[in-house]
């Protein structure tokens, strides 16, 4: 099944899809995800806090809770936090009042493939589970590397695929089988939590990935596998 049709672009048919489960998205993310996601993202924050960014664009921003967690850990820091889908944003930004970080945590609506920044002009960039709903994969990176300034570092969490094959095996049928059945009874809307392990499935394999980001305009790129491999930490610098 293709993540999406022929007939309305990828793009928004995600940030429809995003803008319908914002809502139950926390609450599924963590539960389904057995809570792991949030040591991945935990994970993120020491690699970026180890950088010593005064200023971070997280895209595909989301719910915020990546941008909220490197506002609060990281000393000085603003974090600029984009996602087409305003409802969603709309929860990050709920939670940024919430937590006292909406002077530090900035969001707006913003397109990873057509950046609003000037040349050079933050330090880090992060992404947490988001560029595998890129458009343009390569275009999308290609922005992230002219916003950034030189030297400046690229970290991007994102789901792969399990290299064990049994381990694969089982985690093929939890997110094939299972996900989208409890996904699609809480959140109302199946097919979005049909979309999610196939975009996985179709999202390049670490090696081919790093390549894409080498040719996008980084060096020194290396991947961390999570969890026996359900998830990658790329990190790339700015050539």
């Amino acid at each position: 099944m293709k993540p999406y049709n022929t007939e309305q672009g990828k793009k928004e048919q995600v940030r429809e899809m995003f803008d319908h489960i914002a809502p139950t998205y926390d609450r599924l993310n963590h539960t389904l995800s057995f809570q792991i996601d949030k040591l991945w993202r935990r994970h993120v924050v020491r690699i970026v806090k180890r950088m010593a960014p005064r200023r971070i664009l997280d895209v595909a921003t989301g719910t915020g809770d990546l941008a909220l967690a490197m506002a609060r850990t990281i000393p000085g820091v603003q974090v600029l936090g984009i996602d087409l889908s305003e409802k969603m944003l709309a929860e990050a930004a709920r939670k940024a009042v919430a937590r006292g970080l909406d002077e530090r945590v900035i969001l707006a609506p913003g397109d990873a493939e057509r950046l609003e920044l000037s040349d050079a002009s933050v330090d880090v960039v992060t992404s947490a589970f988001g560029v595998r709903n890129f458009g343009d994969l390569e275009k999308g990176l290609r922005e992230f590397a002219r916003v950034l300034k030189p030297g400046g570092k690229v970290v991007i969490l994102e789901f792969s695929t399990p290299r064990n094959p049994l381990f694969r095996k089982v985690y093929g049928f939890y997110s094939h089988r299972l996900l989208p059945v409890i996904g699609g009874a809480v959140s109302k809307d199946r097919k979005a939590y049909e979309y999610l392990p196939t975009s996985v499935d179709e999202f390049p394999a670490p090696a081919r990935f790093m390549e894409m980001m080498q040719q996008a305009g980084f060096s020194a790129c290396r991947a961390r596998s999570q969890s026996c491999g359900i998830a990658q930490i790329y990190v790339g610098e700015k050539r």
